[in-house]
């Protein structure tokens, strides 16, 4: 279906959804939020998209959120569009299908929140991330205080927050925030070559890793291990765990179906 802010492309099985505000330097206002969330829902039962890389027209992936709609809230009015933020952000998270931001260029406040739901952040030379809301007297809504710190640590997270300062690709890459890195000509090739690899795999272990990370990142040792346990056991019914160890045991390639 066409978007007002959102280009979607789906090529061999890899959907690529490009924020298409450029003029604002992409930034998230309620419609592109509302967009992000129907296209994300459709891509979870959609058989076609094994994985979904997320990029900004322009310049920039995302500069940020709408300060202009932002302002014109109150505490209630804040609240609840934090609220939906974080509905859309961990809607994506928990996409049972890989998720990376190939970050083109400024990636701050919400737009480094975003880049953040992602499972996986490729970075090109031009990336910046940053949340700076503190600079606007906000903190950051979408998420950003929850994720940063069990990406990057604690302390490393605060200074980034309280602060306000952004840091560069390279040190995105230092720190944690970045999985990979790339110049502004193979950022896409980078992201795809990532995507490409993953949607080679079995469909239903790859939405169960995603489960699993995402359930036991929080719980205690033993909690954790037994989420892992309850989602590998769950794999031992299905049709693609039946062809991935018959595949490797005759020394062929596996046909994976997602069932």
């Amino acid at each position: 279906m066409p978007y007002e802010f959102l280009l979607v492309d789906v090529t061999d099985r890899i959907a690529t959804v490009t924020i298409n505000r450029p003029d604002k330097l992409n930034a998230l206002n309620a419609r592109v939020l509302e967009e992000l969330d129907e296209v994300f829902t459709e891509f979870a039962t959609d058989r076609l998209v094994g994985a979904v890389i997320v990029t900004g027209a322009g310049r920039a992936f995302v500069a940020g959120a709408d300060i202009a709609e932002i302002a014109a809230n109150d505490a209630a009015g804040l609240e609840r569009l934090s609220a939906r933020g974080q509905a859309v952000f961990t809607r994506i998270e928990r996409l049972p299908k890989p998720v990376i931001a190939a970050v083109n260029g400024f990636a701050l406040g919400g737009g480094c929140e975003l880049a953040l739901a992602c499972h996986l952040r490729v970075a090109s030379e031009h990336a910046k991330f940053g949340l700076p809301e503190v600079k606007l007297g906000l903190i950051p809504g979408y998420g950003g205080t929850q994720r940063l710190p069990r990406l990057v640590g604690k302390g490393r997270a605060l200074q980034l927050i309280l602060t306000g300062d952004q840091v560069d690709a390279n040190e995105a890459h230092r720190i944690g925030l970045v999985n990979a890195l790339a110049t502004a000509t193979t950022l896409h090739d980078v992201a795809r070559s990532i995507a490409l690899q993953a949607v080679k795999n079995g469909p239903v272990a790859l939405a169960r890793a995603i489960a699993a990370v995402n359930e036991g990142f929080d719980q205690p040792a033993d909690e954790a291990m037994g989420i892992e346990a309850r989602h590998f056991g769950a794999l031992g019914g299905t049709k693609d765990m039946a062809e991935g160890t018959s595949a490797f045991l005759a020394k062929r390639a596996p046909q994976f179906t997602g069932e």
